[in-house]
């Protein structure tokens, strides 16, 4: 098993699109957005958009109940 560490380079986890009508179909079209990364303690990710012309930064974390 290999471990991360935060000095070392991360790749993207997962991919990021955001869904269209497709003309004359009812399926939608899947439409690259961005990447994300997961935390290294897995209670969120960091999301990189590239949404008009512009990147856009985001971090989402897990909803933790208050004590």
């Amino acid at each position: 098993m290999t471990t991360e560490t935060s000095t070392e380079k991360k790749y993207p986890t997962h991919a990021v699109y955001f869904l269209t009508d497709k003309k004359g179909s009812d399926q939608k079209e899947w439409n690259k957005a961005g990447a994300a990364w997961i935390h290294l303690d897995n209670d969120g990710m960091n999301l990189s958009l590239h949404l008009f012309g512009q990147q856009i930064p985001l971090v989402v974390r897990k909803v933790k109940p208050k004590e």
